[in-house]
């Protein structure tokens, strides 16, 4: 039976060496995400919400507690074996974009469909609809080092999607943009989310961001200080 929650985070603690000693990133952390939701983590810089988010995407493990994602219990599962999880379950963002430069707009969303060995018919099909999606049909030809940075953000929130995920992780996805880009970008997350019901969790610590998520969980010392529904913003 499939669980309603698509994240299940139960007593999970991480910490990190830094020279001889060890330091805290996680403590005692909780946190249950529904299926379809848009959740901003919300903290500043070195709150932890980034270690949280690679042990969400099996990028990383806990030292202890427990990680079920699309009801599979990841911190069970070695991590070479997570692959495949990856690659089919979930979608990745980066305030870096992570484009391959030699590739065109069309091969980088393409890329993970190549991994996945899917028919170039299908492939065609999905690329396509998923650059129609973000508005960059007139860009499909063009290499990274050719498009603005909100365009290449755009690439990368298809190439996220163009494997149908359940869950797609954004580590501040508009860190690299302008105020105005960040929020289309955001905006755009937003109509995905409401089209598809792919579950969105970002991280953040730009306010007039957090304002565009459906639910806000604050993380402060490595610790979920404060879990909190609010009414998305339109655009």
């Amino acid at each position: 039976m499939t669980s309603k929650h698509v994240i299940a985070v139960t007593g999970v603690n991480k910490t990190y060496p830094l020279g001889r000693i060890r330091v805290r990133a996680l403590s005692d952390v909780d946190l249950t995400i529904g299926r379809g939701e848009l959740i901003a983590l919300a903290g500043p810089s070195g709150s932890g919400k980034t270690t949280l988010l690679n042990l969400i995407g099996c990028i990383d493990k806990p030292d202890d507690g427990r990680i079920v994602v699309d009801d599979v219990d990841v911190t069970r599962v070695p991590l070479h074996r997570l692959s495949t999880l990856r690659r089919d379950t979930l979608g990745f963002i980066f305030q870096t974009f992570n484009l391959i430069p030699v590739l065109t707009a069309y091969e980088n969303v393409e890329y993970p469909l190549l991994l996945q060995n899917l028919p170039r018919r299908e492939r065609e099909t999905r690329v396509r609809h998923w650059l129609r999606e973000v508005g960059l049909e007139q860009q499909a030809k063009q290499r990274p080092d050719q498009l603005s940075g909100g365009q290449r953000q755009r690439v990368a929130i298809a190439r996220a999607m163009v494997t149908e995920p359940k869950l797609v992780l954004a580590d501040e996805p508009t860190a690299n943009l302008d105020s105005e880009t960040a929020a289309r970008i955001l905006d755009l997350l937003g109509e995905i989310n409401t089209r598809t019901r792919c579950t969105f969790v970002f991280s953040t610590h730009d306010p007039s961001l957090i304002a565009r998520a459906e639910r806000v969980v604050r993380i402060r010392d490595g610790r979920i200080e404060q879990d909190t529904a609010v009414e998305r913003l339109s655009a």
